[in-house]
This record gives structure tokens, sequence and C-alpha cells, in this order.
């Protein structure tokens, strides 16, 4: 909805103080300089300055509903030049007909027609131009506004999409080795099934939450250690340090278990050895900091960004925080794979409770 400059109060109060102080200056002028009597200065000042506060009144609400597109200072000259004429002869014929019997001011009223329909007219249109840039303002922050919210709305369901599509990855994983778990340990495949509902049961419950804290994801992914211990046995060690400070700060949910599965992914699935899965988070320059540490087979092709999970990982750090750099992977010591999360904490999210 289009708001009135003059619906504004404080633009209403400093209009209301500039109508005031233009008719005590002609007051001023008439009584002062022209040396007519106090009356005669009241009158005009009031007539054809209250006539001309009418007009600029009546142009705001006129131009709020309608504005050319094309040759707009065309129409914004023939308008005021159509009211000032009209204010000048309305004011013009009062004041005579008031003080028909005081020649000397007759006299002047006619000789100054011009001079007031100049000044008027001066008066509308810079009205007229102050009021057009103000609805026009008003629809570009308006237009700014919706292309803003659109935007936040398709961003918001590109996120809601990637996470979406991380659950049915973990699942057909997950479904695969309780298939297999089935023909050689039924046992183990009935404890994997219970945790695996566990699992997807927490999904369900935070699926509307955006930011989570880390005591909340490190529980979430523990659910999914279980899992994968339960599909690995022995050969999955996991070892995890958090600092006590950082239990209580914010990530994006979900964003863990995917890093977290394709270190165990690299780290096992070519091996049939124990490895250990390192999980280290603390707090550094404002930013929680997230290692996952993996050993790989040197012989095995590791580039940056493999699979799905981490790709979809830093399309959300792009969505979210407009940087991509905030998840990086390296090797070290030739044999270990390390990938690092940085989220940055902002003020308003630093503490979620």
């Amino acid at each position: 909805m289009t708001t009135r400059p003059l619906s504004v109060p404080r633009i209403k109060k400093i209009a209301s103080l500039i109508f005031l102080g233009w008719v005590l200056i002609f007051i001023c002028i008439f009584y002062s300089t022209l040396n007519f009597s106090l009356t005669i200065s009241v009158a005009d000042s009031l007539i054809t300055n209250g006539l001309l506060g009418l007009a600029c009144i009546i142009l705001s609400n006129m131009l709020g509903f309608y504005q050319p597109k094309n040759e707009t200072i065309v129409f914004v000259l023939a308008l005021t030049f159509f009211k000032a004429l009209v204010i000048t002869l309305v004011s013009k014929f009062l004041l005579v007909f008031l003080f028909s019997e005081e020649k000397t001011y007759i006299s002047f009223v006619n000789f100054s027609v011009m001079v007031r329909f100049l000044i008027l007219f001066v008066f509308l249109a810079w009205c007229a131009l102050a009021n057009i840039l103000w609805y026009r303002l008003e629809e570009q922050s308006e237009t700014q506004e919706r292309l803003l919210d659109a935007q936040n709305l398709s961003k918001e369901a590109e996120l809601n999409k990637l996470r979406h599509q991380l659950q049915p990855h973990f699942l057909f994983n997950s479904l695969n080795s309780v298939y297999a778990l089935t023909i050689v340990n039924p046992k183990e495949a009935g404890i994997m099934i219970t945790r695996l509902a566990a699992f997807l049961r927490g999904t369900l419950k935070r699926d509307d939450e955006v930011w989570v804290s880390v005591a909340e994801e490190m529980e979430y992914i523990q659910l999914y250690l279980d899992i994968e211990k339960v599909r690995f046995s022995h050969r999955l060690n996991i070892e995890v340090e958090i600092a006590e400070e950082t239990l209580n700060l914010c990530l994006p949910g979900t964003f863990l278990q995917p890093i977290v599965e394709n270190a165990i992914k690299f780290g096992l699935y070519n091996t049939s050895a124990a490895i250990t899965i390192s999980i280290f988070v603390k707090l550094e320059h404002s930013h929680l900091i997230v290692v996952v540490r993996n050993p790989f087979d040197p012989e095995m092709k590791v580039s940056e960004g493999t699979g799905f999970g981490l790709t979809a990982i830093r399309r959300r750090l792009y969505l979210l925080f407009a940087d991509e750099r905030l998840l990086q992977t390296k090797v070290i010591n030739e044999n270990m794979f390390e990938t690092t999360l940085k989220i940055p904490q902002q003020h308003d999210k630093n503490n979620i409770n």
C-alpha cells in the first residue's frame, strides 16, 4: 500500500511548520513592506496560501494514485500550471470581493497577478516533483523488498531441497547395510534398524530447524555413528574432542553428518583394517571450527569436494554465508585426509537457548 508523505508524522510536522512560516512571511511583507493594514495582510496571506496548501495536499494524493510512465515532466508542468492558474483567479476573486472599497489594494492585486501566478506555479512544481521522487523511491524500495523476499524464499527452498536430498543418500546406504546384516548377522541387523529408526525420528523432529546447537548436532552425529558402528563393528573407532565453550554455539542442522559419512567412506571402503575417525570441535576468532580426520589409501584418488555430501554442504554454505571457502579439505601426513568446517558465530545466534 502506498504511503502518503503527509501520513508520516515527522513530514506532517515539518510541512505544517513550513506552511505557518510561509504565511507569516507574507503577512510581514504585506504589513511592514507594502504598508497594508493588518486585516488585509492576514486575509491575503491566509486566502492565497490556504488555497496553495490545499492544492499541495490534493496534488500529493493525486500523484499517489496516478503517475504517467512517459512524459512525466510534461504532465507535472501542465498540472501545476492549471492549479496555479485556478488558485490565482480564485484568490483574486475573493480578495477583490472582500476589499472592494480598498482601491489601492485592489490596484495592487491586479498589478501583482502575474507575480502571484509565478510564485504559486514554482511552489506547486517543487511540491509535485518532491512527491514524485517520494513515490518513486517508495516504489523502488517495495520492489527491492519483494525481490529480496523472493530471493529468500528461493534460497530457503533450495536449502530445504539440499537437506532432504542428503537423507535418502544416507538412508539408501543404511538399508543396503541392513540387508547385508540380515543374511550374516540378524541380531545386529535388528539393532541397526532400531537405531536407524531413532535417527530418522530425530531428523523429522528437527526438520524445520535451520540452526541447532553443537550439543544437539553431536547427539545427532552420535546416533549416526552408532549405526555405522553396527555396520563396521570393530573396524570403526571414533575419537571426539569437543571444547566445552562450543556446546551452546550454533551451526546449520545436518551439516556434520555428510562430512563424517565422507570420512567413513574414504577411510573404510578400501581397506579391511581398523581405522580411527577423529572429530574436533573448537572456537577460534568468532568461528566455530569442526575438523574431521580420516586415514585413506594414498593410492586412492582423493579430490576436493569428492561426493555429493560435500558438494551439497558447499552449496548450503554459499546460500547461508555467500562463502564456499568455509569448507576446506586437504591431505596431511601423506595418508590422512582432513575436512575443516568454519561457521561464523553471529551475536544473535551464538546462543540458541
